[in-house]
């Protein structure tokens, strides 16, 4: 497969390395990550996702690895304030802004406006999968549509891979896709091709055109596509 060889499995998902180092591995095990967007979570459960994802308010200390702790009063989440989303909690991800403030949205990725990959904890120790802020490629096999990518969230210890943001699951084909149930997924395999070390300095924030091109230039030295089915 256009210079990949088998590497390694990860919960029943096989993966194969280039020489470059990039990997590819193919799953339909796809399920939607709404952290990062302005919507994604109300005190009044009326957001994109449920607040039960968000470990919130269920007694344990989970929900500050998810939503923003209020400066004010830091055993509470913390509700924004104004714009667009008032009165909705601010949700993060693990890839955010080294200079913008905890409450600030611009500081993480947005999952309704970024494609991007979640990798699960324990997957993150293998060595040579790279990180946050590196960039992937992925292709919808049935329908042929495809995307850039960004390695933007960090999910649970045992999750197996294929959660990715609102944004790239429409990218691939899906339609009013719910992060509360999965429905609107387009069904069938998909297909990612990783490049660990290929984040930016700064990792982010970054125009999604700069990270476009920086995926497809790292994508055109393994032969596309193209290469891959050879």
């Amino acid at each position: 497969m256009g210079g990949f060889e088998p590497w390694t499995d990860y919960l029943g998902t096989a993966l194969a390395r280039h020489e470059s180092g990039a990997y590819t591995y193919i799953t339909d095990d796809i399920a939607l990550d709404a952290d990062g967007s302005l919507f994604a979570y109300h005190p009044d459960n009326i957001g994109r996702d449920d607040l039960r994802f968000a470990s919130w308010p269920n007694g344990n200390e989970n929900w500050r690895s998810i939503l923003v702790a209020d400066p004010d009063d830091p055993n509470r989440p913390y509700v924004q304030s104004e714009g667009p989303a008032k009165g909705y909690f601010l949700s993060m991800t693990t890839l955010r802004s080294s200079l913008g403030t905890a409450t600030n949205p611009g500081s993480y990725v947005d999952s309704e406006e970024v494609p991007y990959l979640v990798f699960p904890t324990d997957f993150l120790k293998i060595d040579g999968v790279g990180g946050f802020g590196d960039v992937a490629m992925v292709r919808h096999l049935l329908s042929g549509r495809t995307s850039w990518a960004v390695v933007a969230d960090q999910g649970p210890i045992g999750h197996p891979l294929g959660e990715i943001s609102l944004q790239l699951a429409e990218s691939l084909g899906g339609v009013n896709v719910n992060p509360r149930n999965g429905d609107g997924i387009a069904p069938g395999p998909v297909q990612f091709v990783v490049f660990p070390n290929s984040r930016l300095d700064p990792p982010w924030p970054q125009a999604a055109e700069t990270l476009e091109l920086t995926a497809q230039r790292y994508f055109d030295k393994i032969g596309g596509w193209v290469g891959l089915a050879q």
